[in-house]
């Protein structure tokens, strides 16, 4: 599968029961998502491996990689595209050899030393933020738009802004370079994930255009 950050959902399981979860995601998908990464913070590995399959069916009937966030074991065992792996992880250098040239790792950076380090370790593309406070529970530490655009010019690789972006925000991104978003409550918490993905896509294509 071609990597197309453009519009990168990140799930948030937390207040909707698994079947509600996965319809969600199933509606995010058809609103244009082009890269998906489960995120699960607190579920046991079989809970994890589970998830992960059946959101694997979903994504693989839409055509859009799935990338699981942290885990490498888990990524194989349900041959996942890919991982996301933050400063606190794996390191990528070992992530790649374990996983191979062919799967898409993605790396978080915060500052231009740790976009060269993972570039040069072998990260496909790069998560870059918190640009806006988050609500998700995942620690963040803001990062600026002008570090934003020091990553971009620094890396030849795809680097994406993420951190409480939603459609009537972005503004802040115009100029930068970015390659594309990505978004968890603007979608996980809309009343229709389907329309609040194609509305923040199309948001996006139009920073610029």
């Amino acid at each position: 599968m071609k990597l197309d950050t453009t519009m990168y959902f990140i799930t948030d399981r937390t207040g909707w029961d698994e079947s509600t979860f996965l319809q969600r995601v199933e509606s995010a998908c058809k609103g244009g998502v082009t890269l998906l990464q489960l995120r699960e913070k607190e579920c046991t590995t079989r809970e994890y491996l589970a998830l992960a399959q059946q959101v694997h069916q979903i994504t693989r009937r839409y055509g859009i990689p799935l990338l699981i966030d942290d885990r490498v074991d888990v990524a194989l065992a349900v041959d996942a595209e890919g991982v996301h792996l933050g400063q606190s992880d794996m390191p990528v250098q070992l992530a790649r050899r374990l996983m191979g040239k062919e799967k898409i790792i993605g790396a978080t950076a915060k500052t231009v030393p740790q976009a060269m380090e993972a570039y040069q370790a072998g990260a496909d593309y790069l998560g870059v933020g918190a640009i806006y406070p988050t609500t998700t529970k995942v620690k963040t530490v803001l990062t600026s738009v002008d570090t934003l655009k020091a990553i971009v010019q620094a890396v030849p690789i795809p680097v994406n802004a993420i951190g409480g972006l939603q459609k009537n925000n972005l503004q802040v991104l115009k100029g930068s370079g970015i390659d594309g978003i990505c978004a968890v409550s603007a979608i996980m918490k809309a009343d229709d994930p389907q329309v609040a993905a194609a509305e923040l896509k199309n948001a996006f294509m139009q920073l610029d255009g």
